[in-house]
């Protein structure tokens, strides 16, 4: 097709041209049949992602993991875990992606480990180990209770009483997964160490997962209450959080992180920060000039934002606060879900997913896909017997679980969505023997025939990658807005009403949400919850 050809400005990096496309390797391809994905399943999947016109593969953890949480707690980070391959594997996707024109970002765990790791097992030993100080340990508070008030993000305290040293160390996630202590210099050295040892395989960048919560406050002192809590939400969320975090020191370690980074050169490689905070904070982990951090930080507004509110106005208003936090040149960066959220299509049913990817992928900055919602994939239903994350399930107070945006890759109709030979380590979704990519590669109006044309055109024309964006007044319920540069001019139109509204374009339709008004020149009605891209006239 004449918009496959790459947009290859010079004066952008790589991680700005290009959209980021998250494996979650266990649910990704099974190479053996043993019902869980791997690095060779990811490599046999390379040339779909080439095709589908990703630049770059994101995978989460693939480290060697007692998988309490899935390669989120690590016992090793120089190494490869059994069930997903080995290191000489990984080097071999690497190899073969660099050749496809892919570029491979690996997940960095940089606020814990898990307790198995030889540095926690030799932390614990006694108060006197070398490796004391690379945990955080404090002495029990009155009468032997925790150190203090702070609260886990899965539930109960963020502490856990060592008997064997009388002392508690701290964990904002599971007691198998303490935090590391990086105010020793050491742990810093050792991190930086980690991310040499990966770009020395091949990797092109990292994702820094819970980047703002990397350093605690000094003097332990308790949180405050939250008053706007209510019944129903998070345990975690009774309180206000300004000592665990977003502490100021973190920046520190990040900015050490980068300077690993800048070491590569031509490379480029990227340091992209996971950072849930409100605009005013998450732009502050674009560092300064003088002392850069992430190239960006990953913005989860579209996230966040419950579907009830997913209107014209809303987004606008959302997209002009983004604009104006950040500061010049702040690259910005777009996510729509990932492997700890509801699918987009779960929250906003197909319609809306398909407006939702539109936006995505037109807006300005680097657009993040989730594997699978190019298809429209939805959660799956995961029956409590078969609930494989537990620490999920209760951080959600048993509502929700990540297995349900965890289920299998559905490839085609064959048993088990073409995934595994085995018995897949979650159940597929019963969707798959229509909802799959062998179907929708067939079907010139599928959702993947959407995704893919988005995505290859935006990496086909300047405008829509560093072009100007300029929201355009027009009806209400339509978010309407212009990508510029030069005499190259494109305006997007979403409907996010469920009435129909005339749209006055100077201009050819290249793409409507149902792939049907390809071609068409004028003035055109927009159907309800329909979206138009439209190459203007010079």
């Amino acid at each position: 097709m004449a918009e496959e050809t790459n947009f290859r400005a010079p004066e952008l990096p790589w991680w700005q041209r290009e959209a980021l496309y998250e494996v979650y390797p266990r649910s990704f391809q099974d190479s053996d049949g043993d019902g869980v994905g791997d690095l060779p399943g990811l490599l046999q999947r390379l040339d779909y992602l080439a095709w589908l016109g990703v630049g770059a593969v994101w995978i989460t953890p693939f480290y060697p993991s007692p998988n309490r949480d899935f390669g989120y707690d690590v016992s090793d980070y120089c190494a490869v875990d059994p069930s997903m391959g080995t290191l000489a594997d990984f080097h071999r996707l690497a190899e073969e992606a660099h050749r496809r024109g892919l570029r491979v970002v690996v997940d960095l765990v940089a606020n814990h480990t898990s307790s198995d790791h030889p540095w926690f097992v030799e932390s614990r030993k006694s108060r006197h180990s070398p490796r004391r100080d690379w945990y955080v340990w404090r002495d029990p508070g009155p009468r032997g209770s925790p150190p203090n008030n702070w609260l886990s993000f899965f539930g109960g305290p963020a502490w856990t009483l060592d008997p064997e040293t009388g002392q508690y160390y701290l964990h904002q996630f599971l007691p198998e997964q303490p935090d590391l202590n990086y105010r020793n210099p050491e742990v810093v050295r050792a991190m930086e160490d980690v991310i040499r040892f990966w770009l020395d395989r091949g990797a092109d960048g990292f994702r820094v997962d819970a980047a703002w919560l990397l350093v605690e406050d000094e003097h332990f002192r308790d949180e405050p209450p939250n008053p706007a809590w209510r019944p129903g939400m998070r345990e975690r969320d009774r309180l206000l959080h300004p000592y665990t975090e977003d502490h100021p020191d973190t920046h520190r370690v990040l900015r050490r992180f980068r300077a690993v980074l800048e070491e590569c050169g031509d490379r480029q490689p990227v340091l992209i920060g996971e950072v849930y905070l409100p605009f005013a904070q998450l732009v502050r982990y674009y560092g300064t000039r003088e002392e850069p951090e992430c190239h960006f930080p990953f913005n989860f507004a579209l996230v966040d934002l419950p579907a009830d509110r997913w209107s014209a106005a809303e987004l606008g208003a959302l997209v002009e606060a983004y604009d104006a936090a950040r500061a010049t040149g702040a690259w910005p960066g777009w996510v729509l879900g990932n492997h700890d959220r509801p699918r987009v299509a779960t929250r906003l049913g197909e319609d809306g997913s398909r407006l939702a990817h539109v936006l995505l992928l037109t807006l300005p900055g680097t657009p993040t896909l989730y594997y699978g919602d190019e298809l429209g994939m939805v959660d799956g239903a995961v029956d409590p017997h078969r609930v494989r994350d537990q620490a999920g399930f209760r951080e959600w107070g048993g509502r929700w679980c990540r297995d349900a945006a965890r289920t299998p890759m559905q490839w085609d109709a064959s048993p088990h969505a073409g995934f595994t030979t085995g018995e897949p380590w979650l159940p597929v979704h019963p969707d798959f023997p229509e909802r799959n990519v062998t179907a929708q590669e067939k079907d010139p109006r599928s959702f993947l025939h959407l995704v893919r044309r988005l995505l290859w055109l935006r990496r086909s024309h300047p405008a829509l990658v560093a072009g100007e964006f300029v929201l355009v007044e027009g009806e209400a319920g339509v978010l309407a807005y212009r990508r510029q540069q030069g005499r190259q001019a494109w305006l997007v139109a979403l409907n996010f009403s469920t009435r129909p509204v005339r749209l006055a374009a100077e201009g050819e339709v290249v793409l409507s949400t149902h792939l049907d008004r390809e071609g068409f020149e004028g003035n055109v009605e927009l159907r309800p919850r329909e979206g138009l891209v439209v190459r203007l006239r010079p």
